[in-house]
């Protein structure tokens, strides 16, 4: 794509989004987008998945907070887009050196417009093509168990996203043909002209900056050297993950162009809960109901663990509430630390008793009636009565 092309779109507006959003409302706006106009929820729906093609271009720059900077330092500067816009040919405002431009900016405290030309025009002390552009970052959710998380698992990941073209092996010509260096600007995708004592470069209009032509395109990718295809990478995911922590895949993102690095991939992990384990940090949590009287005399209890079970002792008057811990029966991480298993005692309350019990826990209740369970709180009522 050409400076021109990658300026003049409205990524804000590809997303829904104000210019000023932050980056979780670009993430919201993206998956839902990316939701709707999936090509697995749309078979077969070529404006959808251009739609699809359009919102990850959009996401790729907005959500890196540099490329977003610099796209929105570009649009500060040329105006905010439209045909010819940007001081580009077609504009009004004929071609210029931006190199020299930026170079300038820099000592006026315009901050990365300097860094951001190499990246926007591509331009390389070389007669090579100036198109290369690193591929987009992709991101995708995956769900796994309780257990997975703990102990770690390979999971299979079913992706359709851009990628490189399976037929043209991401040259953008028809197989059987290459692309050619364009006659006009020798490779460079730029172009220079004078207009009195002043030399300018603009981009090549015969190539549209790419610097190659392709005279025969590939019927599946049009040219472009990147189509939408779905893919299935194994992903490990190291043990102990955190629910909605992010693990990156590298170079298994967006194709990069012009001979650039593909992007990474950025695989979010969501965690179904156990229905006993709960988690806090590297620690397994769990709660086990009791009877009052294993508290008030004491007991041992049998306690799962996620590898078996452990036998835990509770001194006799114990609180209910109270949280015993199991040293070394928690979740153990990649890098070798692992946890402890954390017992919380809850008295399990009988909805209904027998008369046998009822009888008992009378008995009880006369013998220990002189013990006042609650003296702060009954020492207020008095003082207030």
């Amino acid at each position: 794509m050409s400076a021109r092309e990658w300026i003049g779109k409205d990524f804000y507006r590809e997303l829904g989004v104000s210019p000023d959003a932050s980056q979780e409302e670009i993430k919201r706006a993206y998956r839902k987008l990316a939701r709707d106009y999936h090509p697995d929820a749309n078979p077969g729906d070529a404006k959808a998945e251009q739609k699809f093609k359009a919102i990850s271009e959009a996401y790729g720059v907005l959500s890196d907070p540099k490329k977003r900077r610099e796209y929105d330092e570009a649009r500060a500067l040329f105006g905010s887009g439209g045909q010819g816009g940007f001081g580009f040919p077609g504009g009004g405002a004929g071609g210029f050196d931006f190199g020299d431009l930026f170079n300038a900016a820099r000592g006026s405290g315009l901050g990365g417009l300097g860094d951001m030309l190499g990246n926007l025009f591509n331009r390389r002390s070389s007669a090579t093509a100036t198109s290369a552009r690193r591929g987009a970052d992709v991101e995708t959710e995956i769900r796994i168990d309780f257990v997975e998380a703990v102990r770690g698992a390979t999971v299979p990941l079913r992706l359709s996203s851009p990628a490189k073209c399976g037929t043209c092996g991401g040259t953008g010509a028809r197989p059987g043909t290459q692309p050619r260096t364009c006659p006009t600007c020798g490779g460079a995708g730029l172009v220079n002209r004078s207009q009195g004592a002043f030399a300018f470069s603009e981009p090549c209009r015969d190539c549209r900056g790419r610097g190659a032509i392709i005279d025969s395109p590939c019927p599946e990718c049009a040219g472009e050297g990147v189509s939408t295809r779905t893919r299935t990478l194994t992903v490990r995911i190291p043990p102990g993950v955190d629910n909605e922590q992010r693990i990156r895949l590298a170079g298994q993102g967006e194709p990069g162009r012009g001979g650039a690095p593909a992007g990474d991939l950025y695989v979010k992990v969501f965690v179904t809960p156990h229905p006993v384990f709960g988690r806090s940090g590297n620690n397994l949590t769990i709660t086990v109901p009791v009877h009052f009287s294993e508290l008030a005399l004491g007991t041992t209890l049998s306690v799962p663990t996620l590898d078996g079970k452990v036998s835990v002792k509770v001194p006799p008057g114990t609180n209910s509430g109270r949280v015993l811990r199991v040293r070394g029966k928690g979740i153990t991480k990649r890098n070798g630390q692992t946890g402890d298993l954390l017992v919380t005692l809850q008295v399990a309350v009988p909805s209904s008793l027998n008369g046998k019990a009822k009888e008992a826990l009378q008995a009880y209740a006369d013998a220990v009636a002189q013990h006042d369970p609650r003296p702060e709180i009954t020492r207020l009522l008095q003082e207030r009565a």
